[in-house]
């Protein structure tokens, strides 16, 4: 094992040939659903979850989605919107959906859920969330429209916690697609230049 080194691993396909490296790190982080099998390594230290809009309810009302390994295995999960930041930003249900029992806060249940299973709950600040928008360049009043993946949230989180001259970090999987108010093209553009300056490794 690698003790002070990071990996990230996104949503997107991973090279078969990573999964040592990934295992081997000192923590690894996923998010949300991992789609990957054994391609992608076993070990999940933190995962984050999206604790806001119809995919936290989906997860949180299946019983299979605690049996994944990546939600059984981990130790800790953050949840990375406080509820100053759903109120104020995340999108609100329409009256049919609300009669379907939808609501965009679902941090009460993540805890609930998460901490039934001995998992060590984190709710991420408001001031975190901003600095992200800020990062991307998503001005306050574009916030309701445009949102930063989990993925970006994450990455931004080890940055901050894991001193990079200390951790070393890199990312696994990442595609750069997906849901259409993520601006995909700025969080890909940061990365990059993250990288060229040392910051963190794209694998």
């Amino acid at each position: 094992m690698n003790p002070q080194t990071v990996a990230i691993v996104g949503n997107g396909p991973v090279d078969p040939e990573a999964a040592s490296a990934i295992d081997s790190s000192g923590c690894v982080i996923r998010f949300n659903r991992p789609p990957h099998g054994p391609e992608a390594g076993s070990r999940t230290d933190i995962l984050f979850f999206m604790n806001s809009g119809k995919s936290a309810q989906t997860h949180l009302s299946d019983p299979s989605y605690l049996a994944h390994p990546a939600v059984a295995g981990c130790r800790q999960v953050i949840l990375p919107y406080d509820r100053q930041v759903i109120a104020r930003y995340h999108p609100k249900p329409n009256f049919l959906s609300r009669l379907k029992g939808r609501h965009e806060d679902w941090t009460a249940k993540a805890i609930e859920v998460f901490c039934g299973q001995g998992k060590e709950v984190a709710i991420l600040p408001t001031s975190f969330y901003e600095l992200c928008c800020d990062e991307l360049r998503i001005a306050p009043e574009e916030r309701r429209q445009a949102f930063p993946s989990t993925g970006f949230l994450a990455i931004v989180y080890a940055m901050k916690e894991f001193p990079r001259t200390e951790w070393p970090i890199s990312l696994y999987g990442f595609g750069w697609c997906g849901w259409k108010r993520h601006d995909w093209r700025a969080e890909r553009k940061w990365v990059e230049e993250k990288a060229r300056s040392g910051q963190l490794t794209v694998v």
